[in-house]
């Protein structure tokens, strides 16, 4: 009777927590909802934060990061504030070289640039920058073409997809043997739910989390997301989280 207590209560623990495991042919991955488009991943020994932003609350619990992957320039993605509030100072930050240059008073033990289409290694994780921006391709755009960086992480045998700020770009929908996929989706910054569940079913991630999707008008309807999604492919595990306490 004991043992089985022990058990409903760590089974209640890791719910609360928000952690979700993936289970691969090294390892598991626990995910981390944090806020907004803020996530983190353990790996191992390893901690991934992804757009630190909130506050350091969030992170509560959760080991100083090995690796900070920044998408953008704007408050949401390169928060300094958190940032600051955070211990950084062994952490290896990824980032576009818009981020780069506006990174001024964040401790660090590396800042490296990827753009676009290119990739570079941590510790064994593939990390490949994709790009996100906004349709259509013009000065007025929220989010430019080549400014940000969505990101592939290829841990173990796991690909997993993190979308930025983006649209339902050709890129997005071109990809390819996804097994995990963060997609924003709010009004006006990225994507209606529409334009994220037809991407998302073209380019069929093996499981979803709809994040990033609080915008002007409120919250995006995550629960039809996730009906658009499952009315026309159900092997497509829409996972939603709650990113927002005031959700």
């Amino acid at each position: 009777m004991k043992n089985i207590i022990l058990v409903f209560c760590c089974f209640i623990t890791l719910n609360l927590n928000g952690q979700d495991i993936i289970k691969t042919n090294d390892g598991d991955i626990k995910i981390h909802p944090i806020v907004h488009g803020t996530l983190a991943l353990e790996y191992k020994e390893f901690t991934i934060y992804v757009d630190p932003y909130g506050g350091a609350e969030g992170f509560k619990g959760l080991n100083d990061a090995d690796l900070i992957l920044i998408t953008d320039i704007h408050g949401d993605h390169l928060n300094k504030k958190t940032l600051t509030a955070l211990n950084t100072k062994k952490s290896h930050f990824v980032v576009p070289e818009a981020v780069a240059k506006q990174m001024e008073g964040i401790d660090n033990s590396e800042i490296e640039i990827l753009n676009n289409d290119n990739s570079t290694s941590f510790k064994g994780i593939k990390i490949t920058a994709v790009p996100m921006y906004n349709l259509p391709v013009d000065a007025e755009s929220r989010h430019p073409k080549g400014r940000g960086n969505g990101y592939l992480l290829n841990i173990a045998d796991k690909v997993i997809y993190i979308s930025g700020d983006t649209e339902d770009i050709p890129e997005m929908r071109a990809l390819k043997n996804i097994d995990i996929a963060f997609v924003c989706m709010n009004l006006p910054y990225t994507m209606s739910i529409e334009q994220a569940s037809d991407a998302v079913l073209e380019f069929q991630p093996k499981i979803v989390y709809p994040f990033h999707f609080r915008g002007q008008g409120g919250f995006a309807d995550v629960e039809k997301f996730k009906s658009v999604i499952n009315s026309t492919n159900k092997d497509i595990e829409v996972r939603l989280r709650n990113w927002y306490t005031e959700n």
